[in-house]
């Protein structure tokens, strides 16, 4: 990643109060660079309240608060408006419950200067980060 390149990860949360704080954590020791965008759906457990807080105490974090549950891909969609509203130059997606592991930002962000898109899957045989 470039000085110049402002970068986003987008979080979608529904009920994540337990696992914002850490993942926010994660994050920004693997990658302290990047920004954050908490997604939240309004969450009945206080998600998106504690969301509120951590973005208080760190310029990184952003919330976007919905009225409602819309579901997860919508929650994308949104954060990605957001970004590019926002002016960001690179966007990733990131689930709260740790399925998508912070530990692979900093192979994917070195990718990614080599090319427009950069992939991973947990799923694909080989999957994972590479050269």
């Amino acid at each position: 990643m470039t000085s110049g390149e402002k970068t986003l990860i987008v979080v979608p949360t529904y009920n994540e109060k337990e696992n914002l704080p850490l993942l926010a954590a994660r994050v920004f020791e693997v990658v302290p660079q990047v920004e954050m965008l908490v997604v939240d759906d309004n969450s009945p457990d206080g998600t998106g309240a504690l969301a509120d807080e951590l973005a208080a105490k760190d310029p990184r974090i952003h919330v976007l608060h919905r009225e409602q549950k819309q579901g997860l891909g919508r929650a994308y969609v949104a954060g990605f408006k957001w970004a590019i509203q926002h002016g960001y130059d690179l966007v990733f997606e990131m689930d709260c419950d740790f399925s998508h592991r912070p530990e692979h930002l900093p192979e994917f962000l070195e990718a990614v200067q080599d090319a427009d898109l950069v992939l991973g899957s947990r799923y694909v045989k080989g999957g994972g980060t590479r050269p």
